[in-house]
């Protein structure tokens, strides 16, 4: 037995409860694993409320670290006690321990411990994903990363400027904005009483950006649009203001032949192949210190609902780890 935590309905953070669950054996190709420490991230609050609907009841994380229990038939390349992470699910992190398909994880490398390693998979492959495969950043871009104090956009900021980049980020206060300065963002935007598209005009000297990175959604789509160049690239990979309901694309017309896109991390690490490329190059730029994961946040897993208050409601900074 071990404890979990599951929904039963979709809804607020008091529906998420936590129970004792069986484990079960390991079978073919999969592993058992104990976590240690367990990522949290805004797409899990979509997987609560609904806006990403699950089969209920389910568990809830799709990011962990941990030591391997137990291995099932078939599995040659992973040993009891190894450290393994893994960071694009399958759905049931938040748990003492559970069973995982064994091609989902990779060992963590010397050099990186388990809280970090937690806090840094899904959302620095997400970075890689975003910045090196859906846009790949040159030198000399200037590009737009809302959120940049989060756990994800102070990946982006600092692997951007290892990119050679120059990065404009959106952020909700000035202390916030410190943060991400201190994280290679060149030109954080307290958005509050500013026209941010109007800023970006004025740091790009009228050009706009090549690439808008946007987890915000309803609320900043058009004034993205806004701040991107003839032919620039909208890269929708979040909406925590809410979903972009309509996509206008006569406006993509009228606005510069400009191109959107939805990517997410399980279709940019579908095969074994991807995903380990993925992880890889995010253990070596942690490794060469380029980027730092910055863990500003912990809570027991008992606490979750709290986690999930603090972080929709704009409370925490950098990445936030539950310990089981």
């Amino acid at each position: 037995m071990t404890r979990a935590i599951r929904i039963h309905a979709h809804g607020g953070p008091e529906l998420m409860k936590i129970e004792d669950v069986t484990v079960p054996a390991p079978g073919a190709g999969e592993i058992r694993v104990r976590h240690t420490a367990i990522g949290l991230n805004f797409i899990d609050t979509y997987q609560r409320t609904g806006l990403y609907p699950l089969t209920l009841p389910s568990g809830l994380g799709l990011e962990a670290a941990g030591v391997v229990e137990a291995v099932g038939p078939g599995v040659a390349d992973l040993k009891i006690g190894e450290r393994i992470a893994y960071g694009s699910g399958p759905i049931g992190a938040y748990a003492g321990e559970r069973v995982m398909p064994a091609d989902k994880v990779v060992r963590i490398p010397d050099g990186i411990d388990d809280r970090r390693a937690a806090a840094m998979m899904l959302k620095g492959m997400t970075v890689e994903y975003l910045l090196r495969r859906t846009y790949a950043v040159q030198p000399g871009d200037t590009i737009l990363f809302h959120a940049a104090a989060g756990g994800v956009g102070l990946i982006a900021c600092q692997w951007a400027k290892a990119l050679g980049a120059t990065v404009i980020g959106t952020v909700s206060t000035p202390e916030k904005a410190a943060l991400a300065k201190a994280h290679g963002c060149d030109h954080p935007l307290v958005t509050k009483g500013l026209d941010f598209v109007a800023k970006v005009k004025e740091i790009t000297g009228g050009r706009g950006c090549p690439v808008v990175y946007d987890s915000i959604g309803r609320d900043a789509y058009l004034g993205s649009l806004d701040c991107l160049r003839p032919r620039g690239l909208l890269v929708l990979f979040g909406n925590s203001s809410g979903p972009v309901d309509a996509l206008n694309t006569g406006l993509l017309a009228a606005k510069g032949s400009l191109y959107v896109t939805r990517p997410s991390l399980a279709w940019y690490t579908a095969t074994r192949e991807e995903f380990v490329t993925c992880a890889n190059a995010l253990f070596d730029v942690v490794r060469s210190g380029k980027v730092r994961i910055e863990i500003n946040q912990t809570y027991p897993l008992a606490d979750v609902a709290q986690a999930h208050r603090d972080l929709e409601g704009r409370k925490t900074t950098g990445s936030t780890v539950l310990l089981p």
